[in-house]
């Protein structure tokens, strides 16, 4: 099994400004057999309920993609990135994926943003033996789909038993209240594993909540877990609900001493931006942090910043990470054909990137460390 060392252009800048003698094992040079445009897929959520997401991954994909090309990574052959936007729905991201395959013939797909959407057009990659990589979903039964879909996001599973171990630890919460939405794969997945951790600390759940996506109000969910006094209420939902449900909490009076505690759908800025001050204190398992020292994060925290304004989430991050993995797997295939590309995938090994050390496991599923952090100041950082 090859070792593929995954590090990014500004790191490479930045290691030879330096005069660092570190040597760092790159892939093979690129080949001969690589030439013209590679065409890549990349379906986000850039309109919709999802829209939280999705712009960050775009714009972060394209950076990857232009530093890439301007390096000329891929030797004679560069990247041709196209973007579709799924409109936040399984029928768009089924339309995107067919556009995708049949009509642009695209060798690879990035995304889409939300696990619902993975699970309705992902087994239409897998049947052309498209190469999938997943960048945000974290639901459970993602990979499971077929040997050519991977994931760069952590699944909730890995994350939720870590989170609810180290919070407990440090909160010494023993009650707590459950909310979650009941008509997604992603929040009906955060619920499993939250529950299963939940249990196996022998944490006692007052009472499970449950809400459908696009509500607005939760006051009567919010009254009755009030009245049973919990020391936490663990949320699995997406940034928008989660906002409001923080918000309309502390308006009927939950002490900010009451944690709201999540998963994944935490994980954007603008969940307290919409929040405000009632985010402050909401604590999320995670997969990457904003200061992290990981080989090449400053530089792309900086990049990115500098090119876009803001700084990058999760998300984006996410999405940077997986076009060098799938570009470093493109440059050991040596060719641009589904097959060659995710067997190199499937070899990934304790490679940089921005996310940390990343492996892919057998299952085609993420190998990293998981994080947890906290809203402090209405920014995210690290809970400690």
């Amino acid at each position: 099994m090859r070792n593929i060392r995954l590090v990014s252009l500004l790191l490479v800048a930045a290691l030879l400004l330096a005069g660092c003698a570190q040597v760092a094992t790159q892939p093979a040079p690129a080949p001969d057999g690589l030439s013209g445009e590679i065409a890549i897929g990349a379906v986000w959520s850039l309109t919709g309920a999802a829209a939280i997401y999705g712009p960050s991954q775009k714009q972060a994909a394209e950076m990857a993609v232009e530093e890439i090309n301007k390096a000329g990574l891929l030797g004679k052959a560069t990247i041709k990135l196209i973007t579709e936007d799924d409109r936040s729905t399984k029928e768009g991201a089924i339309a995107a994926f067919e556009k995708l395959i049949n009509q642009d013939k695209v060798i690879a797909i990035f995304g889409p943003t939300l696990s619902n959407s993975a699970k309705a057009a992902d087994p239409i990659a897998q049947e052309k033996k498209v190469v999938v990589l997943a960048t945000s979903n974290t639901a459970a039964g993602i990979v499971e789909i077929g040997d050519f879909i991977f994931r760069n996001s952590l699944p909730e599973a890995s994350v939720i038993p870590n989170t609810i171990k180290m919070t407990k630890a440090k909160l010494g919460y023993k009650r707590v209240a459950v909310l979650y939405g009941d008509d997604d794969a992603f929040t009906k997945s955060g619920y499993d594993a939250f529950k299963a951790a939940l249990d196996a600390e022998g944490i006692e759940i007052l009472t499970t909540e449950t809400f459908k996506k696009g509500d607005t109000d939760f006051s009567a969910q919010l009254t009755k877990i009030k009245g049973l006094n919990p020391e936490a209420i663990v949320v699995s939902a997406l940034a928008e609900e989660a906002a409001g449900i923080m918000s309309q909490g502390r308006q009927l009076g939950i002490p900010d001493s009451v944690r709201f505690i999540g998963g994944n759908g935490f994980n954007s800025p603008k969940l307290a931006q919409l929040a405000g001050a009632a985010a402050e204190g909401a604590i999320s398992g995670a997969a990457w942090f904003v200061n992290s020292d990981a080989p090449g994060n400053q530089d792309f925290v900086k990049a990115y910043n500098a090119k876009y304004g803001a700084n990058p989430d999760q998300f984006a991050a996410q999405a940077y990470a997986a076009v060098y993995i799938m570009a470093s797997a493109i440059k050991n295939a040596g060719k641009a054909e589904g097959q060659a590309i995710r067997d190199t995938l499937a070899q990934v090994k304790d490679a940089d990137t921005v996310l940390g050390k990343f492996s892919f496991a057998a299952s085609r599923d993420p190998v990293h460390a998981p994080i947890v952090q906290v809203v402090k100041d209405g920014k995210f950082d690290l809970f400690k």
